[in-house]
């Protein structure tokens, strides 16, 4: 199968095992829907979840602490949708709740801003059928910006057919929606709640060390909200979860020694992209700080060259650009 430009509806994957037999009974899907604040958004959401040409096994509603007016926007779905409650946590949290509730054979993540494609459980049960083995399973992923289509997921992120492994500590190319098997979900431990963002990142990287195996229907079945006000909003902290996360690969017991070096690049990449990026708040940062991180030897020189200038003079360093990202790295949000 081509990476390059795989046939819309195409199930991309690694190779099958030997032997193995499509499943005669299709599996069951929970829908998770983590929701906070989101009394303007979440009908959308749990309207695309019910209106599924393959039915879900039941949709749940996460309320992580919400003091806007969720439940009434959600008084129209009584009876159709579970509701759980809880004390705001974030959003792994709010995911770890649904794990507990959830009762289906995989769990379907759905954030309350976003929608489902009426034909999403149906595309995702079919994979189900035909390739038992995969723990992870999904769709292509259609940005909407403004309400308009702007680009696809896997136009921008090619789907990893071979040593998904490796490739999975290089990038999150599943994104953060696959529907997960939920047994194994639970056997290595849910969500991080320690991180803030890439916690869904971390999540499949435990997995697919794990010996989980991922696959996708080329189809855009998911409709992701881009926040045109949140792309830059907390970088600098999300930029170090993703270096907690891949630090925390590291320590896997389950790393082979080959996909260490691989690993130690993209650590290298991430720390640099991160201390830019704090460079380019300079004068918004502590000082000490920016020395701190320019005494690490895991750093480029350049970068740490970089953060003694931005603690020494910060304006200066401001206005010659500390930070450079790209329009495209922009609307990405380095999900």
């Amino acid at each position: 199968m081509s990476r390059g430009n795989p046939e819309a509806g195409a199930v991309l994957a690694p190779p099958p095992p030997a032997g193995l037999q499509r499943l005669t009974q299709p599996p069951t899907f929970s829908v998770v829907i983590p929701a906070y604040q989101a009394a303007a958004t979440i009908a959308t959401a749990v309207r695309s979840a019910l209106d599924q040409v393959v039915s879900a096994h039941e949709v749940i509603v996460v309320d992580d602490g919400s003091t806007d007016d969720l439940d009434g926007a959600l008084r129209e779905f009584e009876g159709s949708i579970d509701v759980v409650h809880k004390p705001n946590g974030g959003a792994a949290s709010a995911r770890n709740a649904g794990i507990a509730a959830a009762s289906g054979d995989f769990m379907a993540v759905l954030d309350a801003d976003d929608r489902f494609h009426p034909h999403r459980l149906e595309a995702l049960s079919e994979l189900a059928q035909q390739r038992p083995d995969l723990d992870l399973l999904t769709t292509d992923t259609r940005f909407i910006a403004g309400g308009e289509a702007a680009g696809s997921f896997l136009a921008e992120n090619p789907f990893a057919l071979e040593d998904q492994r490796t490739a999975i500590l290089g990038s999150c190319f599943v994104g953060g929606w696959p529907a997960a098997r939920l047994d194994r979900l639970r056997e290595i431990g849910g969500f991080d709640e320690s991180l803030w963002v890439g916690h869904d990142w971390d999540c499949w990287v435990r997995l697919v060390l794990d010996g989980s195996r991922a696959g996708l229907v080329n189809l855009p079945y998911y409709d992701y909200v881009v926040d045109s006000g949140g792309l830059t909003a907390g970088r600098v902290r999300s930029l170090w979860d993703r270096v907690s996360l891949l630090e925390k690969a590291a320590r896997n017991p389950a790393l082979r020694p080959g996909e260490r070096p691989a690993l130690e690049r993209e650590l290298r990449r991430r720390r640099d992209e991160a201390v830019r990026a704090e460079v380019g708040q300079a004068g918004k940062v502590d000082r000490r700080r920016l020395l701190g991180l320019s005494t690490q030897p895991k750093l480029p020189l350049r970068t740490r060259l970089l953060a003694v200038a931005a603690a020494v003079a910060p304006l200066r360093v401001r206005q010659l650009g500390g930070e450079h990202r790209s329009p495209e790295e922009r609307l990405a949000g380095d999900r």
